[in-house]
């Protein structure tokens, strides 16, 4: 946990702990998480984007260098456009405003150490977007030759690629998390793919994140 406000960053940790989470280090400084992250070795850095000594931009490109697969889950006072699209390019796995309640934010930690990427209602879109603007310049021709999904798989897709939970899109779609799941796995099947990240970046690269 990395919070340069004292009573944030133990109130945090307290509700980690209380949830059952190990919570292996906090500290104030970016530069010290960087520090003693390869000790600590976490699996989720809950991280401040603004810090006193340097930005959390940079503490996230010193913890992705020191420890390669650690998820960073960023909680932040800004929802700026600039600010989000910065944090998710230097490599934050997901991006939650601290506005967020305490179930909302627990619901984050455990979804981003699960490798999906969680981010603030709203954000979603924003960065979904970025990526596909990103993603743009693949060859045409390979859409012609891609397996055909029903309107409700391409409905569970979009949504995945919004970064909504299983539960989430069940409730929005008034279906069963059963139902769900089987259209999920209806899907990797027919496009050959392996999981949810996968999954999520082939619905960004073919815009299918667009607003409903």
């Amino acid at each position: 946990m990395v919070d340069d406000h004292p009573m944030w960053r133990q109130g945090v940790a307290r509700d980690l702990a209380e949830a059952g989470y190990d919570v292996v280090a906090t500290t104030g400084e970016g530069a010290q998480a960087v520090r003693i992250a390869p000790a600590a070795s976490p699996d989720v850095v809950v991280l401040d984007l603004q810090l006193p000594d340097i930005s959390g931009v940079e503490v996230i490109r010193g913890l992705l260098a020191a420890l390669p697969g650690v998820r960073v889950l960023m909680l932040s006072a800004s929802g700026e456009e600039q600010s989000v699209l910065d944090a998710v390019k230097a490599g934050a796995t997901g991006y939650l405003v601290k506005s967020a309640g305490p179930e909302e934010f627990l619901e984050a930690v455990r979804r981003t150490a699960a490798g999906d990427a969680v981010f603030t209602p709203g954000l979603a879109g924003l960065v979904l977007g970025e990526y596909r603007r990103l993603a743009k310049g693949g060859d045409p021709a390979e859409d012609d030759a891609t397996p055909q999904l029903t309107d409700r798989e391409t409905e569970v897709l979009r949504l995945v690629a919004k970064g909504l939970s299983y539960k989430q899109i069940a409730a929005r779609l008034t279906l069963s998390h059963r139902t769900v799941q089987n259209h999920v796995q209806n899907t990797l099947g027919k496009l050959q793919l392996h999981n949810r990240v996968e999954l999520t970046r082939y619905a960004i690269e073919r815009g299918l994140d667009s607003p409903d």
